[in-house]
């Protein structure tokens, strides 16, 4: 009777199991972070307002297309609501700006492509850019989970990168890092 008890349980939980594989109630399996040239994923775990200290030794801009006080269009799409909306520029520095994939210190599914960390939000930074394929340590805490992160380089640019105020979808991010030039557009 015991062993005849066991089977049909077992039985019973293979079937309630397979049940739900097709099932609408149940929420999709959570794919890694995976952030495009239009960053549309980058809404995971994320404050996207700083306290606006910016990295020692980061430069400021010396004639930005976009000047501190100056209002842009958002191209960006770091996170819901974000592209087209009017940003007001905070900050404006000159820099290489990197696109990097990482699995955040908190456990988290692997982020990829990340848009932007900078050079100076990169843990012992040379004054040589890092190229693609380079390993590094982020310093950097946009997100939850990224600061103390190994991270690769995908990609990096020499660039003009901008902290931005904006509202996006109800909410009022402020000290948004970072914003590239070719990301804006004049209103």
């Amino acid at each position: 009777m015991r062993k005849r008890l066991l089977i049909t349980s077992t039985a019973l939980a293979v079937s309630l199991a397979g049940c739900g594989a097709g099932s609408d109630n149940l929420e999709p399996e959570q794919p890694a972070h995976e952030e495009t040239g239009d960053h549309n994923s980058e809404n995971h775990h994320g404050d996207h307002s700083s306290s606006g200290e910016v990295p020692e030794g980061l430069k400021e801009a010396d004639n930005p297309s976009y000047p501190v006080g100056s209002k842009a269009t958002m191209e960006a799409n770091h996170m819901p609501g974000m592209k087209g909306t009017e940003a007001t520029i905070v900050g404006a520095y000159t820099t290489t700006a990197y696109a990097v994939s990482y699995t955040p210190t908190t456990g988290e599914a692997p982020v990829e492509n990340h848009k932007w960390v900078i050079h100076e939000e990169l843990e012992g930074y040379e004054d040589e850019a890092y190229a693609p394929g380079d390993t590094v340590v982020l310093n950097a805490d946009h997100m939850e989970g990224m600061a103390g992160a190994e991270a690769v380089i995908d990609s990096s640019e020499q660039t003009t990168v901008y902290m931005v105020d904006f509202e996006a979808d109800g909410e009022t991010v402020q000290n948004h890092k970072w914003v590239t030039e070719d990301e804006l557009r004049s209103p």
